[in-house]
């Protein structure tokens, strides 16, 4: 069964970075598809990066030139780097791998003065 573990979320004023971290459990990681999706209250849940490991890296939009995903497959890791944090950035944000179709139990980042 795959487990998948957030951490870096918080509160940060507007034009701040936070750094995400998701942690895999399992084997072969280095060929999961692993993405990023955020979630506010009344709204589904949106793709804001993937890291795919035969398409590449995609964005959202609203998120792209401001946020880079990443990961680090010796430490079963993926990353989302968040910078230039604005009001509209606030969520609750999820990583999802392929394997196992599986959701981590997210973390808030909140974007305030």
């Amino acid at each position: 069964q795959v487990r998948l573990v957030e951490s870096g979320g918080g509160l940060v004023q507007p034009g701040g970075s936070l750094r995400l971290s998701c942690v895999a459990s399992g084997n072969r990681f280095s060929f999961w598809d692993m993405s990023w999706h955020r979630q506010t209250p009344g709204n589904q849940r949106e793709e804001v990066a993937a890291i795919r490991a035969r398409a590449g890296i995609t964005y959202d939009d609203s998120v792209r030139g401001r946020f880079t995903i990443s990961r680090d497959n010796a430490k079963n890791t993926v990353f989302l780097q968040m910078n230039n944090l604005q009001p509209e950035d606030t969520a609750v944000y999820f990583c999802h791998s392929n394997v196992g179709d599986a959701w981590g139990q997210g973390t808030q980042v909140t974007v305030s003065s």
